[in-house]
């Protein structure tokens, strides 16, 4: 069988994920693996249409299709997804409809989850036949285990394709809308209180809604809010996925372009930074995956501790359980205060119009400066994984996220906690005693909340 790789490297040949197909390959010699460079040569893509042409019928000629990449920031990079956008926006989705897919990226387990919910529904979308996703640590085909178990995924992906085995679509198709939101003026301005307030949109067309609810969340404010269109900040292209700025956040575009100027001097010293969008696909615009890959200069280190976000989201959200979520743990793991999401899928412009209104007023409420919400899962686990990781073998390629998470305490590891480890080694020895391990069960839950009873009666 042909198996077509999409590789969603800007790498191509240097990267990661793509030695995880070479193994594969080998291992599978009665099979043939075709790689494309997608993500490095994207730029050619675009503006190319022969070349484009090229990779969609090597598509069409394919019995499956691997969908291989890196994961860069929650999804995949926007060099890929800018891809995806073009299968959409030039109607070649035929090419793909009926065809087997599969998943496969490397990372760290940061939001993998996330990267290949998106895939797989931008599989249901094109018409395929998603065979499953397999995601693998960066290192792990350097483990004799884990070479076995990535085999194992590959046999069972070939075999489901020899068979054409049936498979259901997951993520239903998404319901358009018509909807058009005309603003109505602004009652009365909000005080901004001396507060920086930026707010980002896009500007790819068609502008619509996003850039209305900007504008309309911009008249709040009057001039103390300031409008960047992301079109008009130099950006000379995507994350390189080369970890340059591990070192020192010094990043491979510096000096090149003005994207990391205007991040420093306009997003890090905003009080208020909003991000407003229309969703492309399942995500939002590949120009908007290009801001986030690129804040990625600032490594693995909170850029908006203390600040107070918002999302103005044009398109079907409530649709997208994943992209709600992305944009969730972009809050947390930024330990800023996401104020509020809001969007037009309510098709009811007062409405919107009240809920712009009162976002704005709690953008910049004096009981909110500085606060941040209790991380969730989506926090606590994130910051665990990247603690582990730069503690250990990613340490001496991201020195700066070291000397961050030194410096502010993040290496909380619970082996450090030697009152604990003294405490719990002796409860362990007692409770093995049968009738101090009865009383111990007897007064457990009391005894659970005898701290906490403490403060919430005396403090």
């Amino acid at each position: 069988m042909k198996i077509v790789v999409l590789n969603g490297s800007p790498k191509g040949e240097q990267s990661v994920t793509l030695q995880y197909v070479r193994y594969a390959a080998r291992k599978f010699p009665d099979h043939q693996f075709e790689i494309l460079p997608i993500a490095q040569t994207i730029r050619k893509l675009e503006k190319d249409e022969k070349a484009l042409a090229l990779v969609i019928d090597a598509v069409k000629a394919a019995d499956a299709v691997l969908w291989s990449f890196p994961l860069y920031f929650l999804v995949v990079c926007s060099q890929y997804k800018r891809f995806i956008e073009l299968v959409f926006e030039r109607n070649l989705q035929d090419a793909f409809a009926g065809k087997y897919a599969a998943s496969l990226s490397t990372s760290i387990h940061f939001f993998d989850h996330t990267a290949h919910n998106y895939i797989h529904a931008v599989c249901d979308d094109l018409g395929m036949n998603y065979l499953g996703a397999y995601s693998a640590a960066m290192y792990d085909l350097m483990k004799k285990p884990e070479r076995a178990r990535w085999l194992g995924f590959v046999g069972r992906f070939l075999d489901g394709v020899s068979r054409r085995v049936p498979t259901a679509r997951v993520y239903p198709p998404l319901v358009p809308s018509a909807f058009v939101y005309t603003p109505q003026p602004a009652a009365a301005k909000v005080n901004a209180m001396g507060k920086k307030i930026l707010i980002l949109k896009d500007g790819q067309a068609p502008l619509g809604n996003a850039d209305a609810m900007a504008t309309a969340l911009a008249a709040h404010f009057g001039a103390a809010a300031e409008v960047v269109n992301l079109m008009d900040v130099d950006i000379k292209g995507g994350c390189l996925g080369c970890c340059r700025c591990g070192l020192d956040n010094i990043c491979q575009y510096s000096g090149k372009d003005g994207y990391i100027d205007f991040y420093n001097e306009k997003v890090k010293k905003a009080d208020v930074v909003v991000f407003a969008g229309a969703i492309h696909d399942r995500y939002l615009s590949s120009r908007w995956k290009l801001y986030f890959d690129r804040s990625f200069f600032n490594t693995h280190v909170p850029t908006l501790s203390g600040k107070q976000i918002a999302f103005l989201i044009s398109g079907p959200l409530g649709q997208i359980a994943n992209l709600r979520q992305i944009l969730e743990a972009y809050g947390e793991f930024q330990e800023c205060n996401p104020a509020g999401i809001v969007t037009d899928e309510s098709e009811n412009a007062a409405q919107i119009d009240a809920l712009l209104a009162d976002l704005a007023s709690s953008l910049v409420r004096p009981e909110a400066e500085g606060y941040a919400p209790p991380m969730t899962f989506l926090g606590v686990g994130g910051r665990r994984i990247f603690r582990d990781e730069v503690w250990g073998m990613l340490r001496f390629v991201f020195q700066s996220d070291h000397r961050y998470y030194k410096k502010h305490g993040l290496y909380d590891f619970p082996q450090k906690n030697y009152k604990a480890r003294r405490m719990n080694a002796l409860m362990m020895l007692l409770t093995k005693i049968p009738p101090v391990r009865k009383k111990f069960l007897k007064i457990l839950t009391e005894q659970m909340v005898k701290p906490l009873k403490h403060v919430a009666e005396n403090r």
